[in-house]
């Protein structure tokens, strides 16, 4: 058994790690790999059993890092599905969740997207696209509530994208540290 504070800190530092090389990865190729994203799904809910003393804390554990890995992939799946986000941005948050348990799982997931749309916000900024992609974004918000005649058509040549995997280890490496101030301080 292994205490509580220290499998926390192991988990969110495992889950940071898998971030970091999922950031690499899809920088340089566009993509993360399941053979990074996958094994953390049966590693997590593993460690949490185990750390727990394999008992009924240990049961406790494994069922909040089987959460994580559920309500952290819920969004980006729906997100998946519509195809706004890739597969792999689903399998990582997932395993974020799985290693990191479901409270951080939740807080490094949010801190990610809002990396992303800080990036995003920036990025459209500096290339003078910023107001044109928040008039198409009201329009795609929009669009379904309004009559046919009054719709506009959204190119996807006029969206943009931004890859996951770096925002998402921005996301859990800064709400790690949040946790630990004596670590920067």
């Amino acid at each position: 058994m292994i205490p509580l504070a220290t499998a926390i800190l192991v988990g969110q530092l495992a889950a940071v790690s898998v971030a970091l090389v999922s950031a690499v990865t899809d920088w340089r190729r566009g993509e993360i790999p399941n053979w990074l994203t996958l094994p953390p799904l049966v590693i997590g809910p593993l460690f949490w059993f185990l750390a727990g003393g394999a008992g009924v804390t240990g049961a406790k554990l494994m069922i909040n890092s089987l959460a994580g890995i559920f309500f952290c992939g819920l969004v980006p799946y729906l997100l998946f599905r519509k195809g706004a986000i890739g597969g792999g941005d689903v399998k990582i948050v997932a395993a974020m969740g799985a290693l990191a348990g479901l409270y951080h799982g939740l807080e490094f997931a949010l801190a990610g997207f809002l990396a992303a749309g800080v990036y995003a916000l920036g990025r459209l900024a500096w290339e003078g696209k910023l107001l044109r992609t928040l008039g198409n974004s009201l329009f795609l918000a929009l669009n379904p509530l309004m009559p046919k005649a009054w719709r506009r058509e959204v190119t996807p040549e006029s969206m943009a994208t931004v890859r996951m995997g770096g925002a998402f280890f921005v996301g859990a490496a800064v709400a790690t540290l949040s946790h630990y101030p004596q670590v920067w301080s």
